[in-house]
């Protein structure tokens, strides 16, 4: 196998902006992010959703360009432009042919640098928001991790809607709006980062061009710990067809050093269709269309957790299905081939999840966030190769316990009840 080596570079402006490059030169696009290193969990609970909001605003009109010229410019050049608002970060992306990388980064970063922020444009963006949260609670699997995640960190804002609620979307004016943004977008908060085919040298005087003027800025906002909440919550709602069942454990956080043992657990567990979930509880049982786990690591904290569908008479077998799961887990040893497999699985969706300059450009900015060095394939293949099945059971001791286990079931329960003796693991 060929010893991967990765072109990166990475470069400090004097104001504290980092700037990260990948070279790809084998193919003709570039990614460019411009990442804000503050999401909606470092929000104030009575401003909860203003950093998606901010993320929307930003397309509605500059100092230079209206909304209308922003679409235009980069739909002419034939780039895809996007934004996301995650719990940790904001991110604006726009990927374009290599030819077109000066004016790309003209307008990302005059949507990010000049926003006008006008008043009527907030009246109407909060109208967009509100209907983006009614369509979210429409639907049920979305729905039920969201009161999930509400309760599982109960009280903090890593447990809030990253869109808000429409109590906290309504009061969103242009003065709490104007504040936050001059609060969160500083040098300091941003990085920009580039991954295709680029030269650095020229990227880094691009950047430098657009935001050496900002003034250097000191942030340092991070939310205190979060703790979690192993509580059991039943929420009945009569509309629904189907009970929807949202289980999970305390986790890792995201640099944890035994985290390449917490996704092969998480593979074996629920990832895909060879998973233990998806083979007893669809396959051999017959009871969820779907199933599957999922580990969401944060700065200083995780959770892994997994979701089913399954009619009201299923739900309570379903739950039991999933705790003899990790029972299982704890008590037996992984079959060998089944680790091999499982290892496979990741290491082979790992590599094709970093075949697109996209993809790259979001893993190097995600690794210089949350880790200070950048691994190369090699390394992330050798760590997950080295998990043994020793690691995963003291692993499986550790999360899966019976009084850290929160659930939240969801649906027309009719009287369907659930106590923490049928959580016994």
């Amino acid at each position: 196998m060929v010893k991967e080596v990765r072109n990166i570079h990475r470069e400090v402006l004097p104001n504290g902006l980092t700037i990260l490059t990948e070279e790809m030169q084998h193919i003709r696009s570039v990614s460019i992010g411009i990442w804000i290193k503050t999401g909606s969990r470092d929000e104030d609970l009575q401003w909860n959703g203003i950093s998606h909001f901010i993320e929307h605003m930003v397309f509605k009109g500059t100092k230079h360009r209206s909304a209308e010229d922003i679409a235009r410019q980069i739909d002419s050049i034939g780039g895809n432009m996007d934004a996301f608002t995650a719990k940790e970060c904001i991110c604006f992306n726009v990927k374009v042919l290599d030819e077109h990388l000066p004016i790309a980064m003209e307008v990302l970063s005059d949507l990010v640098l000049n926003p006008v922020f006008d008043a009527a444009d907030i009246g109407r963006e909060r109208g967009v928001i509100l209907e983006e949260i009614k369509m979210d609670e429409d639907s049920p699997d979305y729905l039920v991790h969201e009161i999930f995640t509400q309760n599982f960190w109960k009280d903090h804002a890593l447990g809030q809607p990253i869109l808000g609620t429409k109590e906290t979307v309504r009061k969103f004016e242009r003065d709490p709006v104007l504040d936050f943004y001059k609060q969160r977008f500083a040098p300091g908060n941003l990085i920009v980062c580039a991954a295709g085919n680029l030269k650095h040298a020229q990227f880094a005087e691009l950047v430098a061009k657009h935001f050496e003027h900002m003034k250097p800025m000191k942030n340092g906002f991070h939310s205190p710990h979060p703790k979690t909440a192993p509580r059991i919550i039943m929420r009945n709602k009569k509309a629904l067809e189907q009970v929807q069942i949202c289980v999970g454990v305390p986790s890792h956080p995201i640099a944890h050093e035994r985290r390449h043992a917490s996704y092969i657990l998480n593979t074996l567990l629920g990832g895909g269709m060879s998973s233990r979930l998806f083979q007893n509880i669809r396959e051999r049982q017959g009871l969820a269309y779907a199933i599957y786990s999922d580990l969401n690591p944060y700065r200083d904290t995780g959770c892994l957790s997994v979701y089913a569908g399954t009619s009201r008479e299923s739900a309570g077998k379903v739950v039991q299905s999933v705790v003899s799961e990790f029972k299982k887990l704890k008590v037996n040893e992984v079959p060998a081939e089944e680790l091999r497999r499982s290892k496979d699985q990741l290491k082979g969706s790992l590599m094709l999840s970093l075949e697109s300059s996209t993809a790259r450009m979001s893993n190097l900015a995600r690794q210089e966030m949350y880790f200070d060095r950048f691994f190369t394939m090699d390394e992330l293949l050798e760590k997950i190769e080295s998990v043994t099945v020793e690691e995963l059971k003291e692993l499986a001791n550790e999360f899966f316990r019976t009084e850290s286990i929160a659930v939240t079931v969801l649906g027309n329960l009719n009287g369907l009840k659930l106590n923490r003796d049928q959580l016994a693991c």
